[in-house]
């Protein structure tokens, strides 16, 4: 694979970003970044790199981070299809943020005296 046959696979798949592939010296490895931004604001960074050695099934190495340009990267999962390794990224942080939920449920619950009768909330 190329780096124009690369660049086209991630547009396919992840087309909300821009994608830049870098040059590498190494003719078995391609890496790119992918950024989403709203006017000056860097909303989110994906790094992908596909390493392919001769006689062997290529591995998708996908890693993103939030917000800003110098934000540290948060997460990475490795897989044999970038459609794969995207995923894995993907359940990997709404698992996350179930548990983060499901955490902070458990607090705001808590804030309430247990013998005090449940609020209700009036329709709009």
């Amino acid at each position: 694979m190329n780096s124009k046959e690369f660049r086209a696979e991630l547009v396919k798949i992840m087309p909300g970003y821009d994608w830049t592939v870098h040059q590498s010296r190494l003719d078995w490895r391609l890496e790119a970044t992918g950024i989403q931004s709203s006017g000056s604001n860097r909303l989110s960074t994906l790094s992908v790199v596909r390493v392919e050695r001769e006689g062997q099934k290529p591995v998708y190495e996908a890693k993103s981070a939030g917000y800003g340009r110098r934000a540290r990267w948060l997460h990475t999962h490795k897989d044999g299809t970038l459609a794969r390794a995207l995923r894995g990224l993907q359940d990997y942080y709404e698992a996350v943020a179930s548990t983060h939920y499901g955490h902070a449920g458990a607090l705001k619950h808590g804030r309430k005296a247990k013998d005090a009768p449940a609020a209700t909330e009036a329709a709009p």
